[in-house]
């Protein structure tokens, strides 16, 4: 049986103690995790390995600060697009280094793209040409004014529920 939040022997205390560590810094050692743990950090980079084998981590990547490197705050497109053509769009969509993050969603807009830019003035440009791809039917946009909260944690309520 599945337990709070569909989880339930998918990961044990140690798994979230690691999880946690790697989310406040990706650089942790192994050997700072393992004091934590008190376990080996052979151990742990076991554990680490058996939780990427699982896909419960994909990856540990760097959180780049966009506005320090020049660009403005990242601007959502709902795209309404007409699903017969959607593989088209979404390959055309995936090759544009302005989108950083593209999500097929359910509702009014069938997609949703993250984007950033060095401007407005090239947010506008940009975005009147997503209009004219073929078989995008209407675009809907919003300008991030500023990040109220982004979190890389697991909710407390499954962590208490945890340990």
């Amino acid at each position: 049986m599945l337990g709070v939040f569909g989880l339930s022997n998918i990961l044990d205390k140690i798994d979230y103690i690691i999880l946690e560590a790697l989310l406040l810094d990706g650089r942790a050692s192994f050997s700072a995790i393992a004091r934590e743990t008190k376990l080996t950090d052979v151990a742990i980079k076991k554990r680490v390995e058996s939780l990427k084998r699982r896909n419960i981590i994909s990856g540990i990547t760097v959180d780049l600060n966009y506005r320090s490197l020049g660009y403005e705050n990242p601007i959502f497109v709902q795209i309404r697009s007409e699903v017969s053509k959607n593989k088209d769009i979404l390959k055309k969509l995936n090759n544009i280094d302005f989108v950083l993050e593209l999500y097929q969603v359910l509702g009014e807009y069938n997609l949703i793209a993250k984007l950033i830019v060095p401007n407005l003035e090239t947010a506008e440009k940009f975005i009147s040409q997503l209009g004219l791809i073929d078989g995008i039917i209407d675009l809907k946009t919003m300008v991030v004014l500023s990040e109220i909260k982004k979190s890389s944690t697991l909710p407390s309520k499954i962590l208490q529920n945890k340990i």
